[in-house]
């Protein structure tokens, strides 16, 4: 949910990910409401005593980690323009994108905000979403696919129009189809030879694969049909005459020669520049960084869990270090890796003299903003930094002059471990 020209304190963004569960099955459906969480936990909100379906937490659905064999949960958060994650939930994993929107903005309608102009991907692009994301002076950013059936989404890009550049790998233009809704078509150039290139690569592939099949028998041939079929970026661009045979689609390349680069956009704010549409779109990328951060650097997966309370409490404490990970970015204006290097340089030890206390080193510079002076107790003592080998020393020397039977020293021709 994201504003380019809102308050910035309205400024957020809302995407979902998949984490699974290496499990030989999936959690025993139970009834829930319609919030996902269980009908009888008791934490249910005020609005939620309608029944949903039931559902294990753990459960098999549309996996964005390709592990559809495997069970998994649904997690959504919502990120401000900088990239501070404001939220975080936990669905089961069978829940669909396209309810999980309405929850979210109810669950976030207390929130002291301005006007919100929400932002989201093509997973959420529904009639009834847009409705339930427009009501109020709410307004919204949403991806559209571009192969679909829709009328308004053919209309937009079969529209002329010169584009505008706005970056050096960014153009767009705006079309109008209705009153209550713009859409914008962006192009990447980059992304158009990006994705021409690979065109190239799956037609010369296919073409190789059915070469001879009109020498094969219709079996054989069949049997071909259904190994392509299983490849979906090469049956793009199969068809099958009336007699049977397989050719190349060449209508299928030049229509897909239209979408080389492109994405569609579709807005219901009447304010917003085609300019601020795209940027305000392109903002999502904040929130793929925080589940690629949550998943390589914070290490949400594995969850070593099993109750369902738990695994929440797992995602929200994951997303807790997110947050801090985000201030200290944000703060700092250093990366956290560079952060976490100077951070692993601070020490802090025990002074050897009897009326020292414990002193710390003083942070790096490119820390100084967290770690000010004035946030850190006053040196006494002797500074000193910890090192095994000094500590070790300091334990034999204790064990000499402290030797069972009360003796103060060793015996000629014996270690104080030996006399131990």
């Amino acid at each position: 949910m994201v504003g380019p020209r809102c308050d910035p304190a309205a400024g957020r963004l809302f995407d979902t990910t998949s984490t699974y569960f290496e499990l030989e099955e999936p959690d025993e459906p139970v009834a829930r409401d319609e919030k996902g969480h269980r009908a009888d936990s008791g934490d249910e909100g005020p609005d939620s005593g309608d029944a949903g379906k039931p559902a294990g937490f753990r459960a098999y659905g549309k996996s964005k980690d390709s592990r559809d064999d495997l069970p998994q949960i649904v997690i959504g958060m919502a990120v401000t323009r900088d990239g501070i994650p404001v939220r975080v939930w936990s669905w089961p994993g069978n829940a669909s994108d396209q309810t999980l929107i309405r929850q979210v903005k109810d669950d976030m309608r207390d929130w002291t905000l301005s006007k919100i102009v929400w932002v989201a991907d093509r997973g959420f692009s529904s009639d009834r979403n847009r409705r339930y994301l427009r009501s109020g002076t709410d307004a919204y950013i949403i991806g559209e696919k571009l192969r679909t059936t829709s009328s308004e989404v053919k209309q937009a890009l079969s529209r002329q129009g010169r584009y505008q550049d706005i970056t050096g790998n960014m153009r767009v233009k705006e079309v109008r189809i209705s009153d209550t809704e713009r859409f914008v078509i962006c192009h990447n150039p980059e992304a158009a030879d990006r994705d021409r290139h690979i065109r190239e690569q799956l037609v010369a592939q296919l073409t190789e694969l059915i070469a001879d099949s009109d020498k094969l028998s219709d079996f054989k041939r069949g049997e071909l049909r259904g190994r392509i079929a299983d490849k979906p970026g090469l049956n793009r661009y199969l068809r099958t005459t009336p007699a049977g045979k397989l050719r190349v689609d060449q209508a299928r390349i030049k229509a897909e020669e239209n979408l080389d680069g492109k994405y569609l956009l579709r807005c219901s704010d009447p304010k917003l520049s085609a300019e601020d549409i795209a940027r305000g779109y392109k903002a999502l990328l904040e929130v793929e960084r925080g589940w690629r951060d949550m998943k390589q650097v914070i290490d949400l997966r594995p969850v070593y869990h099993r109750l369902e309370e738990r695994i929440r409490a797992h995602v929200l404490l994951c997303w807790l270090a997110l947050l801090l990970i985000r201030i200290a970015e944000t703060t700092t204006g250093d990366t956290w890796p560079r952060i976490r290097r100077e951070l692993d340089r601070l020490h802090l030890a025990p002074s050897p003299g009897p009326s020292a206390r414990s002193s710390r080193s003083p942070p790096p510079p490119s820390l100084s903003r967290i770690c000010s002076p004035s946030s850190a107790p006053p040196s006494r003592g002797r500074s000193s930094t910890f090192s095994p080998h000094r500590a070790d020393q300091q334990e034999r020397h204790r064990l000499e002059t402290r030797l069972p039977g009360g003796h103060s020293h060793v015996p000629a021709g014996q270690t104080p471990f030996s006399a131990l």
